[in-house]
């Protein structure tokens, strides 16, 4: 059986989006994946197709609620973890990309206006996820970005399974520097070690460089605790 996602969203029109297009898109048609699109508000119960209310304490924007978000999952649950977006969740990693894209498949909900109800966040035992330090107009575009992280790990997506074990966060590191043809472009040259053929010098190099850019633009992960290849502890002095 292949991987499944749902989505559960008020705008069941944003996907599948990018991840129609490319290794996700190729790997969506030919079955490796499948993606299922829930519209929220089909459970809502009035003519008007309520979704939400005013929070409880007062305050500007409209809370999500729990009874219709509970309808949604329940809709598509199965033993698939279910998975809340919202700015305040745990920061998603490659390593959750990773662990998500070894099980059978993921549930999201897609937070709109001021939030979900916290109830059936609880309830749903949801694991509550964010991409990055900032807010955005709702949770299907941090939808887009889990699924596309996830699903070109799965098996046969992308073409080399090299590609994934180099890539920026896979070590710990954030990846090296690439360079393709011409050897030379308005002046600048590839560094001589990559058109020297040793391949151990070239190996060497790109530790060396993943280290240094680590170092220099992510000095939190250069601080984390060491693996067999992320050498921080050994060398941060």
């Amino acid at each position: 059986m292949s991987w499944r996602g749902a989505v559960l969203t008020l705008f069941p029109a944003m996907f599948p989006g990018p991840l129609g297009q490319s290794l996700a898109g190729r790997a969506l048609a030919t079955g490796l994946w499948a993606l299922d699109v829930t519209n929220i508000r089909d459970f809502a119960r009035d003519r008007h197709r309520t979704v939400d209310d005013t929070p409880f304490g007062g305050g500007a924007g409209m809370v999500l609620r729990p009874d219709i978000a509970d309808a949604a999952v329940a809709s598509v649950a199965d033993d698939r973890p279910v998975i809340c977006l919202t700015p305040r969740g745990q920061r998603f990693t490659q390593a959750d990309a990773r662990r998500f894209a070894a099980g059978p498949g993921l549930i999201l909900l897609c937070g709109r206006y001021e939030g979900i109800d916290q109830r059936v966040i609880e309830a749903r035992a949801m694991h509550e996820y964010s991409i990055g330090d900032y807010v955005l107009s709702g949770g299907e575009l941090a939808a887009l970005v889990l699924l596309d992280s996830i699903v070109r790990l799965l098996p046969d997506v992308m073409g080399a399974a090299d590609s994934a074990a180099e890539e920026s966060f896979s070590s710990g590191l954030l990846e090296y520097p690439h360079y393709t043809r011409p050897a030379e472009w308005q002046g600048r040259r590839v560094p001589e070690v990559l058109i020297s053929g040793h391949h151990a010098a070239v190996a060497a190099w790109r530790q060396t460089e993943s280290e240094r850019i680590t170092r220099e633009r992510r000095p939190d992960l250069w601080a984390a605790p060491a693996s067999p290849t992320h050498p921080a502890s050994a060398t941060s002095s």
